[in-house]
């Protein structure tokens, strides 16, 4: 039986962005963003609502500022302590898995998704590729940064602001810079 785009898309197979069955689920998830969007910070236990019945999977105490951004919602898995800060995206193509204590600035980017490089894939507009993104337990990105389809960060690591993070990188470290690179090692 063959794969649907859905299938595809989540385990890093080329893929059809206009498949049907994927524009309606991106329509849905962008409705429920509206709603979060619309409630500001008036309401934080329905914010939280929200996000919980967005989102793939949370832990205890999920906290997300508006304005956020996302493509599908389910592919987004948060673990207990989660803060995003004011004007996130996170596109969620691949999955996103978030570890424990972990704190996104204002402006945190996370991309889990990535197109062909071969020109002919991509003239046409409609080829994607998920790539998961997954940050460790007690990790801090700082406002204003990128991170790039298909990094690991370990646990207890910062990403410093502004940064754009492209490749993975392992435990107890600080990384800054674009493309960015490990500038201070923690205990």
């Amino acid at each position: 039986m063959a794969k649907t785009e859905q299938e595809k898309m989540v385990t890093g197979e080329l893929f059809d962005v206009y498949d049907a069955e994927l524009v309606a689920q991106r329509d849905a998830a962008r409705q429920q963003v509206e709603a979060f969007n619309a409630l500001g910070e008036s309401d934080p236990e329905e914010s939280e609502r929200l996000i919980r019945k967005l989102f793939g999977a949370t832990g205890d105490s999920v906290s997300v500022h508006p304005t956020f951004r996302c493509d599908y919602g389910y592919n987004i898995y948060v673990d207990d302590d989660f803060f995003a800060n004011y004007d996130c995206v996170m596109l969620d193509v691949g999955p996103i898995h978030i570890g424990k204590h972990c704190l996104l600035g204002p402006k945190v980017q996370i991309y889990s998704v990535n197109h062909p490089v071969e020109p002919e894939l991509r003239r046409n507009g409609a080829m994607g590729i998920g790539k998961p993104v997954t940050l460790g337990d007690d990790v801090w990105v700082g406002g204003g940064a990128i991170i790039c389809p298909g990094v690991t960060l370990g646990n207890n690591v910062i990403v410093g602001a502004g940064s754009v993070v492209t490749k993975s990188f392992g435990d107890n470290v600080v990384v800054a810079g674009n493309p960015a690179r490990v500038v201070k090692q923690l205990k």
